[in-house]
């Protein structure tokens, strides 16, 4: 089975100089990646770039065999959705985020405000709907902006960091419902996380990105070992 997304010597540059150079790196169909590093290793750029909200400087991506270029860099963001640590919602309604985002995806009507509701159920937040957006949690933010990228059906999902605003309880609820949703929706995924124990919850591989480079990708295990779940994690990218 062909990659669904697949980048080529990809390479990102700005004025303090070169923040990425990934020769080789494709997701799976159905498959949740976590992306980890150090702080300034490039995994957000890396992230927005493989999302095509940051241009590079060479390289190239394809998207379902469709290689992005600027005749159809559009249609192909549309196949996508990112969810961010900072939720970015819409100072309306609950509800109206989600429906705003499916008008601008051209679906409106009875179809959008069934979808939106749809996936404000699946993240429990249903009952918030008609409430101002910048008046709810932190967590009921985080649950309103996932069943905004949800409702929109991406083909891929990234998801930059979305958990480290969050208190502890709510996190870990998050993560358990998030975890269980993916894995039923078969939702192809990248995660960037700096929390390896929000991993387990999520991702079946983990590629580890330093000063730039993705210098090893594997199973959880293959990364961290077999006793992943019961032990502290240091740096995996200085081995």
């Amino acid at each position: 089975m062909k990659p669904l997304l697949v980048a080529r010597n990809l390479r990102h540059v700005n004025s303090d100089g070169e923040i990425f150079n990934v020769e080789y790196f494709s997701l799976n169909r159905g498959e949740t990646v976590a992306l980890v590093g150090p702080n300034g290793a490039g995994k957000t750029t890396f992230l927005l770039t493989l999302a095509l909200l940051h241009p590079p400087a060479s390289g190239s991506i394809e998207l379902d065999g469709v290689t992005a270029a600027p005749n159809n860099i559009l249609q192909l963001r549309r196949r996508m959705a990112v969810v961010f640590q900072d939720p970015l919602l819409l100072d309306m309604s609950v509800l109206g985020n989600l429906t705003m985002a499916l008008r601008i995806r051209k679906i409106s009507g009875k179809a959008a405000l069934a979808r939106a509701r749809k996936w404000l159920d699946v993240f429990g937040v249903a009952h918030i709907s008609s409430r101002r957006a910048r008046s709810i949690s932190g967590g009921e933010a985080q649950r309103t902006s996932l069943a905004r990228a949800f409702a929109l059906e991406p083909d891929l999902l990234f998801l930059d960091e979305p958990f480290g605003s969050l208190d502890y309880p709510t996190r870990t609820a998050l993560l358990n419902d998030l975890g269980k949703i993916l894995k039923s929706m078969n939702m192809t995924t990248l995660f960037v996380t700096h929390d390896y124990g929000e991993i387990p919850f999520l991702a079946e591989k983990t590629a580890v990105m330093y000063e730039g480079r993705i210098k090893r990708i594997g199973s959880n295990a293959d990364i961290f070992g077999q006793d992943f779940l019961h032990r502290s994690f240091w740096s995996p990218w200085a081995d």
